[in-house]
């Protein structure tokens, strides 16, 4: 029997409980300055500080319980605050040197700076708000006025709608769009070379996996080159489900296009229309014999996979689709875009290290800082064009496939809490974003 009397255990998770209320409330008290608090409230430091307490509550307890030592639960959380307060600390002593800008563009081309508008800021660009089809209808639409103007409209005759926009015009747009996301990288970088400030607004890290700064380098994230030269003649994108039975909240039962796979088949012909040739691969890999086994899901699905690479090597992109499930209440996963209801999505990594900040070995994946790369491009771009679009990128400590292509996305796209329309008209957004970073 330990020497630990049942009072002294209890004594133990008093102590740890009171402990951690008081560090957390003195971090608040100490917030009472207006610039301070508004650091915290920006930050989102005090969610940081409930993340961390709850993240080391189950060691405390279990060293409690066991009469182990506490040194080992408290220091891991001290580790973990400190990156936060000093954040504050730092956002304080800035605030009256730096403030948020954004930049767009005029109607006379020059550039000015105006007042930033989302949490990195975002960029205005002409041609970018303008889609292909509108250039097209604003051309025809000129036409038909300047012939209203003249009164020659019987006479007149348009012009082919295909001839309104001509080759060094369509790459001319294509510059200025890859122009424009380059803009919102550097205009987003300067906060997120805060280590601590992006842990605190860009990823959720799960206790079982450790992220430090040089993995996290959002400067050499950002920099990567993940363009695609695009070539529809062959195939360069996969979409799969390695959860293929998940649905939403109003999904009819047995209707394939109410789940996630039917949302595959959307996000697909989505980037079709962009002019990728696309594979949607509809294989089915958590039922086995009729009976739902996601832990053996994974597996299935890479011998799958990567037969069809084997078939297609060409394919350079490859998106496993998900939907997650999750508590709370559906007003938290969704948001509005040009006026409709969309499911917010997040972007998931699998970092192949355990909570020691160890590489897995038997989960080797040359291609992880390509696959952290790909997922902070899209968050950093998302965040600049569709405000309130994507939850924290959430880093987990397997691989989950990732390691097969350095363009490897996990995408958890809305939640059981969603509806089916949420869910489609979330895929448009998504293959913008994904089309940008590969131009």
């Amino acid at each position: 029997m330990r020497k630990n009397s049942r009072l002294q255990k209890l004594l133990y998770c008093v102590m740890a409980v009171l402990g951690a209320y008081i560090l957390y409330k003195g971090g608040s008290l100490l917030a009472a300055g207006n610039q301070l608090q508004k650091a915290l409230s920006d930050g989102s430091v005090q969610q940081s500080l409930e993340d961390s307490a709850m993240r080391t509550w189950a060691t405390a307890y279990t060293a409690t319980v066991e009469g182990k030592r506490s040194a080992g639960w408290f220091s891991q959380w001290i580790r973990q605050i400190a990156p936060v307060f000093s954040y504050a600390v730092d956002r304080v002593e800035s605030e009256s040197e730096s403030e948020n800008w954004n930049l767009a563009e005029d109607r006379s081309g020059e550039v000015k700076q105006v007042e930033s508008e989302t949490e990195y800021g975002s960029i205005s660009d002409a041609s970018e708000n303008t889609s292909l089809e509108q250039t097209y209808l604003q051309g025809e639409q000129d036409l038909k006025n300047q012939e209203g103007n003249e009164g020659q409209a019987e006479n007149q005759e348009l012009e082919p709608l295909t001839e309104l926009i001509t080759e060094e015009e369509l790459d001319a747009d294509m510059t200025a769009q890859e122009t424009a996301v380059g803009t919102i990288f550097s205009q987003a970088l300067p906060q997120l070379l805060d280590f601590s400030y992006l842990l605190s607004n860009i990823y959720s890290v799960d206790a079982d996996t450790r992220a430090d700064a040089e993995l996290l380098d959002a400067g050499e994230l950002l920099s990567m080159d993940l363009s695609l030269e695009q070539d529809s003649s062959v195939p360069q994108i996969l979409i799969y489900h390695t959860h293929s039975q998940e649905a939403f909240a109003d999904s009819v039962e047995g209707e394939v296009s109410d789940t996630v796979v039917g949302m595959g088949e959307v996000l697909s012909d989505e980037l079709r229309a962009y002019g990728y040739n696309v594979i949607h691969d509809t294989g089915v890999y958590d039922l086995v014999d009729g009976v739902l086994d996601r832990s053996a899901a994974y597996d299935y699905a890479r011998a799958s996979i990567g037969a069809i690479l084997e078939e297609y090597p060409t394919i350079e992109v490859i998106i496993d689709l998900h939907r997650d499930g999750v508590d709370g209440s559906e007003e938290d996963f969704v948001t509005e875009i040009d006026g409709e209801a969309v499911s917010r999505i997040m972007f998931f990594n699998g970092l192949s290290r355990d909570a020691n900040g160890e590489d897995i070995s038997w989960l080797p994946n040359e291609n992880r800082k390509e696959n952290l790369a790909f997922s902070l491009q899209l968050q950093v771009l998302a965040n600049a064009e569709y405000p309130g679009f994507t939850r924290k990128i959430y880093l987990q400590s397997e691989r989950y496939n990732l390691h097969l292509r350095a363009r490897s996305l996990l995408i958890e796209a809305g939640t059981q809490l969603n509806t089916v329309e949420e869910e489609r008209n979330a895929m448009a957004p998504i293959a913008n974003l994904i089309r940008q970073i590969l131009a």
